[in-house]
């Protein structure tokens, strides 16, 4: 008998007036391990308590509110056009978090936030370079957490399939045009495990790295494989040239990162691990 993974039946539990969704509560445990961790790794490189905290106060809202906006703007259809709902894009437990969208906005707040504190005169106060370098395994690791909230909402999923490990999708949650398929590649899943082994190779190779190439590696290795993991996605997206729009900008940010985590190999000094802190 073929076993297969299946969707959980519920996504939300009810604690007397209140409604915990299940989606927003692995968003927020990986948003909290992302700043501990940061926070542990950060000081073990020389830096000041606290600052990682700080930076979140202005990073984290900017990066949930860049990731709804990001996936608004490329999936609009399911809001603003003819059977959508505008008020649904409030709706953040309901999954729809673009990634690209959460790192370069949470990303610039922290530019932001880090830029007025040094202004400041904040002691304890490293490049930002090393703030986003302390910060990336963090990142990886809310990122895989944040997708097991995709599962529970029964979204996320790819191709119909009969391995073993298929995603059993019940009919209402299914696309148009695959009603007719019960299994389907567990996207959700595969990007979880790359983020995990890029969080391993990350760890594993810093020491050799300069300022910077931590966070680069990060947003290189990621981009390689949410490039191939959206090759097989089959929820509605806008596309361009046959392709999905997640596909051109998966390539092009691999490739910018790449190219930049080459440029900076080229220069600058190395700066100690801080790996070992976990």
């Amino acid at each position: 008998m073929r076993r297969f993974i299946p969707t959980p039946s519920i996504s939300e539990i009810g604690l007397g007036p209140f409604t915990i969704h299940f989606y927003a509560l692995f968003i927020i445990s990986g948003i909290a391990l992302a700043i501990f961790l940061g926070d542990r790794r950060y000081r073990r490189a020389g830096g000041g308590e606290n600052i990682v905290a700080d930076v979140a106060i202005a990073a984290v809202p900017a990066g949930i509110i860049g990731g709804r906006l990001y996936h608004l703007i490329t999936s609009p259809d399911a809001y603003f056009g003819s059977q959508g709902h505008p008020l649904d894009a409030f709706k953040i437990w309901e999954g729809g978090l673009g990634i690209w969208g959460a790192v370069s906005l949470g990303t610039l707040a922290a530019w932001w936030q880090h830029e007025r504190m040094r202004r400041q005169g904040r002691p304890g106060l490293l490049s930002f370079a090393a703030f986003a370098d302390a910060l990336a395994p963090g990142i990886l690791l809310a990122q895989a957490i944040g997708r097991l909230g995709n599962w529970f909402n029964g979204e996320l999923f790819g191709k119909p399939t009969t391995l073993p490990w298929g995603l059993e999708i019940p009919l209402a949650s299914r696309p148009t045009g695959f009603e007719g398929f019960q299994t389907f590649q567990p996207t959700f899943l595969y990007e979880a495990l790359w983020s995990l082994l890029i969080v391993f190779l990350l760890i594993s190779l810093e020491r050799n790295f300069k300022p910077g190439q931590g966070f680069l590696f990060y947003i290189s290795g990621y981009s390689v494989g949410r490039f191939f993991i959206e090759l097989i996605r089959i929820d509605p997206a806008h596309t361009f040239a046959g392709l999905r729009v997640n596909v051109w900008v998966s390539l092009s940010v691999a490739i910018g990162s790449a190219y930049l985590f080459w440029r900076r190999g080229h220069r600058g000094k190395r700066h100690r691990a801080v790996s070992g802190d976990w």
